[in-house]
């Protein structure tokens, strides 16, 4: 764990990130006057959701819902 103070985190932002992203640390803290106020660390991933079933539980099919074939069938003078 590094500790650094406001003015050095401000200068050396890229070099502090590049340490948390190689994982040369894993945990930087900046301090004012001494005292650590921020922690940083890398943010966590958000795993990808799965495109199949996204709708899972959301959408309703009404129970005529096979009727309205026929009824389709009818209006367009064919068969489904």
């Amino acid at each position: 764990m590094t500790q650094v103070n406001m003015l050095e985190a401000k200068t050396d932002l890229s070099r502090l990130v590049r340490l948390l992203e190689t994982r040369q640390e894993e945990v930087i803290l900046i301090a004012r006057n001494g005292t650590p106020i921020v922690q940083m660390t890398l943010a966590q991933k958000k795993p990808k959701s799965k495109r199949i079933g996204v709708a899972k539980g959301k959408v309703k099919v009404p129970d005529a819902f096979d009727e309205w074939d026929k009824e389709v069938e009818d209006m367009y003078g064919g068969t489904i």
